[in-house]
């Protein structure tokens, strides 16, 4: 397990290394903690089985997403369903949807708290207190959704097949 610092250009490695120092025991405890999530072994899927769970994800997430943004309280572009290695959704500033088809791997509940995240987006492209305040106002238990994701989000993600072309 390696760690990567992305830092602008022309930031001081003075500031990168303090930067470091400061966030040490945090740093250190979360590669840990990705350590031993590598460790349990997960089964990539196959070609047929990603096709399948991509077109169930057609289905699934625009449901979701008309059901959700009307509570939120806005509308939506595009929806577009992908298999990423990193990322769940995403929201573009024109409003157009992005979603990872293996949230369908995840609980119903998880799935939802990233259509509602991104939904939210709508109304503050950002991560502010503000727009936080709109997730919750929508779904309550939106922290503990999250912290679902933060917790077995990763061996999902290693279920991406490594060519899924």
């Amino acid at each position: 397990m390696e760690l990567i610092v992305r830092a602008p250009l022309h930031m001081p490695q003075e500031r990168i290394d303090a930067f470091l120092q400061k966030h040490r025991r945090w740093i250190e405890t979360h590669l840990r903690q990705a350590q031993e999530r590598a460790k349990t072994p997960v089964e990539p899927l196959s070609r047929e089985e990603l096709q399948r769970l991509t077109e169930r994800a057609k289905l699934v997430f625009p449901e979701r997403v008309r059901h959700f943004a009307p509570l939120v309280g806005t509308d939506y572009g595009r929806i577009t369903i992908r298999c990423q290695k990193t990322r769940w959704g995403s929201c573009s500033s024109k409003g157009n949807l992005n979603f990872n088809c293996l949230l369908l791997l995840a609980p119903p509940e998880v799935l939802d708290s990233v259509v509602v995240h991104e939904l939210c987006h709508r109304k503050q492209l950002n991560h502010s207190p503000r727009f936080y305040a709109e997730v919750l106002r929508v779904l309550p238990d939106y922290p503990r959704l999250h912290g679902w994701l933060k917790e077995h989000g990763s061996a999902l993600l290693r279920r991406a097949p490594q060519d899924p072309k």
